[in-house]
């Protein structure tokens, strides 16, 4: 096996389960990376040698902590870092960053946070598991999108499972039923133009009490959640389809042609056109009787595949 592997994830249109990138490494005695802050969360596995972590706590407090192989560390987005390995015996990790709507939900299962970011185990069988589904993603970066996050999502049900807090977490909170039927009208509605208020009326409760939830388990806010939503669903247009920047705009809810292309560009950080030029599909489409026809074809095509 190679010293260095290292994959960038070729799709980030997956809300509730991103990947990012993925890779493995043998590293020299004493190599170090960081200090560094990430916009997702990063999870190390040490598969062999030892090494040290320097992690700010919430405080902004840098904790020192010795990790030897068969544990790991989680990196929380934002969270300053730096690791460093063993000059005698360096370890052998493989790594993965990841994010989504329900990362922080799954992660409070666990004991997980800034002010304690190292995996210990307790459950050997399962922490084996975990390491196999790392392996197995960080060789097949040829897969079908679709099949690595799958296994992404094995891999973070063993994580929870091996890692699980000593405090149990309800699932039948009337918070959740609430959370749950705000995603499902955003997710029916986002081409319409709706408010946050209009969100937390479906739902029987006010906006505030409803960005409270929201926030807690998901990470977001509605409106993040709305606007992230519409981006994820625009840039599908515009890889898929030959549909004009003002029709992808009004397709996923702004009837502003500017004010679509700001909101992308500060998401994506390109405008539409250039995202457009960088991840253009080469697809041949039929030419319909009408351009409304293509339009809505494309429209009925784009929703019923998510």
């Amino acid at each position: 096996m190679p010293d260095l592997l290292f994959h960038i994830f070729p799709n980030e249109n997956f809300i509730d389960l991103c990947l990012y990138q993925y890779g493995y490494e043998k590293c020299d005695p004493g190599h170090s990376f960081g200090p560094a802050a990430r916009n997702h969360y990063l999870f190390h596995y040490i598969l062999t040698g030892t090494g040290t972590l320097l992690a700010d706590d919430t405080k902004g407090v840098t904790q020192t902590y010795q990790i030897r192989s068969g544990q790991g560390f989680m990196i929380f987005p934002g969270q300053v870092t730096t690791y460093i390995a063993d000059s005698n015996v360096p370890w052998e990790y493989i790594w993965v960053e990841f994010d989504g709507l329900r990362i922080t939900e799954a992660l409070s299962m666990t004991d997980f946070s800034k002010n304690k970011p190292v995996y210990h185990p307790r459950n050997k069988e399962l922490r084996d598991k975990l390491a196999e589904e790392l392996i197995y993603i960080t060789h097949h970066p040829k897969e079908s999108s679709f099949h690595l996050i799958g296994h992404l999502y094995l891999f973070l049900d063993y994580l929870i499972q091996s890692a699980h807090s000593t405090q149990l977490v309800s699932s039948n909170k009337m918070s959740d039923y609430y959370i749950k039927e705000a995603i499902n009208y955003i997710e029916q509605n986002f081409q319409n133009n709706i408010s946050i208020e209009n969100v937390a009326a479906v739902c029987g409760i006010n906006r505030s009490y409803l960005g409270k939830i929201f926030k807690k388990s998901t990470g977001q806010s509605p409106q993040e959640f709305l606007m992230n939503y519409r981006m994820v669903k625009a840039a599908e247009l515009l890889k898929l389809t030959s549909l004009s920047i003002a029709d992808i705009g009004s397709a996923v809810g702004y009837e502003n042609q500017l004010h679509f292309s700001r909101a992308f560009k500060n998401n994506y950080g390109v405008s539409p056109r250039e995202w457009r030029n960088q991840h253009k599909c080469k697809i041949t489409y039929q030419k319909s009787a009408s351009r409304s026809h293509s339009f809505m074809d494309y429209l009925k095509a784009l929703y019923v595949s998510f």
